[in-house]
């Protein structure tokens, strides 16, 4: 018969669990490894309370980032089509690219919304037109606008 303990975990630990997560292990991993270097508490019903408490508070501070995110999303899709000016030389070839620094900047004038240029997904355009680019503002929320390269 295997004995083991239950231990509340601190920080991430591979093949073992996430940060507040209830986990049995070995009691001598608890004793000799986990509970003095930091990554995990004993496991008493108070313990498991608070880290209860914790991860309540966490998802709900996930659930107001993911809301805060779609208010953005509809405050930029609303705007759609954006005007982004380009020199433009014979067939319609634009001078340089379109980059995700210019859509943020675009959107920022446009929107008042500053947005992280790492988000922002522009396909290659060397042309003038409208071209559709994804903007990520959250892990699971991402909108959907419109660029129109226009003739500086």
């Amino acid at each position: 018969m295997v004995k083991r303990m239950q231990v509340i975990l601190n920080q991430k630990v591979s093949k073992l669990g996430e940060n507040g997560d209830v986990v049995e292990v070995a009691p001598g991993y608890a004793r000799n490894y986990l509970i003095p270097q930091g990554v995990a508490v004993l496991a008493t019903k108070g313990a498991i309370k608070q880290a209860e408490f914790r991860k309540e508070k966490e998802r709900q501070r996930l659930l107001a980032e993911k809301q805060e995110a779609e208010t953005r999303k509809t405050a930029i899709e609303k705007l759609s089509p954006y005007s982004i000016p380009k020199q433009a030389g014979e067939n319609e070839a634009i001078f340089g690219t379109v980059t995700s620094q210019d859509v943020a900047t675009v959107i920022l004038e446009n929107a008042k919304l500053e947005i992280d240029r790492r988000g922002i997904t522009v396909p290659d355009i060397g042309q003038l037109g409208v071209y559709k680019v994804q903007v990520k503002l959250h892990p699971e929320v991402s909108a959907d606008i419109e660029i129109k390269v226009i003739a500086q």
